[in-house]
C-alpha cells in the first residue's frame, strides 16, 4: 500500500498496579473516556483528498472517512461499515451489490446515499491522479446507483478480491457538495462520515479529531477526541512520549529506540511496547528506462550480492527479518523464490553473471530513498546497501535522499534508476503483494508488463472466492518476479505501538491493513 511502514504484545502486566499506593484516580468524566488522546507518528498525509493518495495518508482517512466495508481488528475478511450488507449477485464474481445503512449523513449534513457513493468512485477516475488509488480499482467498469440505498459495482472481469478493495481507505466516501467530480479539494478540510470529524488541521504539524455525533458504523469509540501529531524525526517523537507530551506513537521507530522502549528503565518510566508480526515489506525497484538497471545481468548481480541478514542485523535488529518474496510470511501463498534462485550472497557468482553478459567495467548505479516517510533508519539502510554493493568491487553507488513529496513525484515520473519503497497491504490477500506492482500502470511508476501474471495468473485467481485455493497461481507469480528481478524484496518488518502505561487499547490499534484505528485507544481509570 501505501507507502504506507506496523503493533504488538504488551510488554508489562499491570493487573495489580491499581492496588499500589499512589495509584492515579480519574474524575467521573475521565471514567467515561472523555479525555483527549494524543498520538505521534512520522507518517504525515500528503493530501486530505482520498482521490489523490495511495500512501500513508490512509492513516488519517481511516479515522475521518467511512467505507462501505471495513476490517475490524482480528478480522481477515471485510465486514459491513457504511453498508448494511454487500454480496456478489452472480456466480462469476462480476457484479457486486451493496445496500447502505439507512439515515447515514456526512458531517455537512448531506445524505450519504447511493448517489454519493457513485460520486465518490466516479471522481477517482475522472480526476485520474498519478498518485491516487485508481489503479487499485483496475477491475471496476462502472458504478450504478439503484434507488437511494443500493449501489451496484459492475466489474470488467471476475474479481473475488473486490470486496477487500472496498474495505480499504482507497474507497473512502466523500460528500458530493464539497468534493467536485473533476478536481481535488484543496482547502485543508475534510467532509466525511467516519468515527471522527477533522476539527483542525495544520499541514505537517497535527490533526485534531473530535467524535462525530452522527457516525453510524462498526467502530466502538473509546475516546471523544484524538490529536495526531506529525514528527519529522522519531527521536523527537520518542522524547515526547517519555515526557508525556503524547500518549502513544506509531510508525518510524528505529531499532535503537525499540530496544530502549523494551528496557526496564522505560517500563519504570511508564512506557509499554506492543508488538506483532507485520506484513510491511521493503524492496528495491529497478527502472528499465535506465541504461544499467534495464540490463537483467545488473539486476541479477545486485540480487546475488545483497546480504539481507547483515542488513537486518545492522539496521533493524529485532524489528525485521530477511524477505525472499514480494509476498511476506504470514500471508497465504508465501514462497521464497529469491532464496531458491540466488541462495546466499555470493560475489563470485555475481561477477560471473556480469561477465557472461559482457559487462566488465564497474557498474554505476544511483539509489534513491525517501528521507521522511519510513523513519530515520532508512538512510542507514541505504548506506549499508551501498557498502555491500561497493565491497564487491563490481558496483559504484551514489545515494540520493529526498523528502516524500518530491520522491513520490520523481518515481512516478520515472526519474529514478533504482529506488527503495515500503509497502503496507491495502488488504490481507496475496493479490495485494503482486497485482499493484505489475502492468503498464502500477504503484511504483515503472511499467512492468509481466503478461503471464496480468493476463493469466491474476485473472484466474480472482475467479476463486475461496482465497485459500489460489496457492498455485501465486507461487507461479512469485517465481516470475524472481526471474525478472524488476523488484527486489529486502525485509519484512514487525509492527510496534509504544504508549504510556495509562493508555489502553494499544493491542487492538492496528487493523489487518496495519492502519491505526485511534478510536480503540483510551485512558485507563486507574493505573
Amino acid at each position: 500500500m501505501f507507502n504506507r511502514t506496523r503493533c504488538l504484545q504488551t510488554a508489562a502486566a499491570l493487573a495489580s498496579i491499581s492496588l499500589l499506593a499512589g495509584c492515579g484516580l480519574l474524575s467521573e468524566d475521565d471514567e467515561k473516556g472523555n479525555q483527549k488522546i494524543v498520538v505521534g507518528t512520522t507518517s504525515k498525509p500528503t493530501t486530505l483528498d482520498p482521490a489523490a493518495a495511495w500512501d500513508g495518508s490512509w492513516e488519517l482517512y481511516r479515522n475521518v472517512y467511512q467505507t462501505l466495508l471495513s476490517f475490524p481488528t482480528g478480522s481477515a475478511k471485510p465486514m459491513p461499515d457504511a453498508a448494511q450488507s454487500c454480496e456478489f449477485t452472480d456466480s462469476g464474481n462480476e457484479s457486486y451489490r451493496c445496500t447502505l445503512r439507512k439515515g447515514l449523513k456526512f458531517s455537512n449534513g448531506e445524505p450519504l446515499d447511493a448517489d454519493a457513493v457513485k460520486h465518490s468512485f466516479d471522481r477517482i477516475f475522472t480526476i485520474g491522479s498519478k498518485v491516487g488509488p485508481k489503479d487499485l480499482f483496475g477491475s471496476l467498469d462502472k458504478v450504478e446507483a439503484s434507488g437511494d440505498l443500493t449501489v451496484v459495482f459492475h466489474l470488467k472481469t471476475p474479481d473475488a478480491t473486490f470486496p477487500f478493495v472496498l474495505g480499504s481507505p482507497a474507497a473512502s466516501l466523500v460528500a458530493p457538495k464539497d468534493y467536485p467530480l473533476d478536481k481535488l479539494r484543496e482547502d485543508g478540510r475534510v467532509t466525511g462520515s467516519g468515527p471522527y470529524v477533522l476539527k483542525q488541521y495544520e499541514d505537517g504539524k497535527q490533526a485534531e479529531l473530535v467524535r462525530n455525533p452522527d457516525y453510524s458504523g462498526f467502530a466502538d469509540r473509546k475516546n471523544d477526541a484524538v490529536t495526531i501529531r506529525y514528527f519529522e524525526d522519531s527521536k523527537d517523537m520518542v522524547a515526547a512520549l517519555k515526557n508525556k507530551d503524547i500518549d502513544a506513537t506509531y510508525r518510524g521507530l528505529t531499532a535503537d529506540q525499540i530496544k530502549d522502549l523494551k528496557s526496564s528503565e522505560s517500563r519504570k518510566a511508564g512506557v509499554q511496547l506492543v508488538d506483532n508480526v507485520g506484513s510491511e515489506i521493503r524492496y528495491l525497484v529497478f527502472n528499465p528506462a535506465d541504461g544499467a538497471a534495464a540490463k537483467p545481468a545488473v539486476r541479477e548481480a545486485v540480487a546475488q550480492i545483497i546480504d539481507r541478514s547483515a542488513l537486518v542485523a545492522k539496521v533493524y535488529p529485532g524489528m525485521a527479518e530477511p524477505l525472499y518474496s514480494m509476498v511476506p510470511k504470514g500471508v497465504a501463498g508465501h514462497k521464497t523464490p529469491f532464496y531458491d534462485r540466488f541462495g546466499h550472497p555470493d560475489v563470485a557468482a555475481a561477477k560471473k553473471i556480469l561477465r557472461k553478459a559482457g559487462i566488465t567495467d564497474t557498474v554505476d548505479l544511483t539509489l534513491y530513498y525517501t528521507t521522511d516517510r519510513y523513519g530515520s533508519s532508512t538512510a542507514h539502510e541505504f548506506a549499508e546497501l551501498k557498502r555491500q554493493l561497493e565491497a564487491s568491487g563490481l558496483f559504484r553507488i551514489t545515494l540520493r535522499g529526498q523528502p516524500w513529496k518530491s520522491f513520490q513525484a520523481g518515481y512516478k515520473n520515472g526519474e529514478f534508476p533504482v529506488f527503495g519503497r515500503g509497502w503496507f497491504p491495502d488488504f490481507p490477500d496475496p493479490d495485494n503483494f503482486i497485482a499493484p506492482f505489475v502492468g503498464k500502470q502500477n504503484a511504483v511508476g515503472t511499467p512492468y508488463e509481466a503478461k503471464k501474471i496480468t493476463d493469466e495468473l491474476l485473472p484466474k485467481s480472482r475467479r476463486e472466492s475461496d482465497r485459500g485455493a489460489v496457492d498455485t497461481e501465486f507461487a507461479q507469480a512469485q517465481q516470475i518476479l524472481a526471474e525478472d528481478v524488476r523488484l527486489l524484496p529486502l525485509w519484512q518488518g514487525k509492527l510496534y505501538v509504544a504508549a504510556g502505561e495509562d493508555i489502553g487499547g494499544a493491542e487492538q490499534a492496528l487493523d489487518p491493513q496495519t492502519v491505526m484505528q485511534v478510536w480503540v485507544l483510551y485512558r485507563k481509570t486507574s493505573w
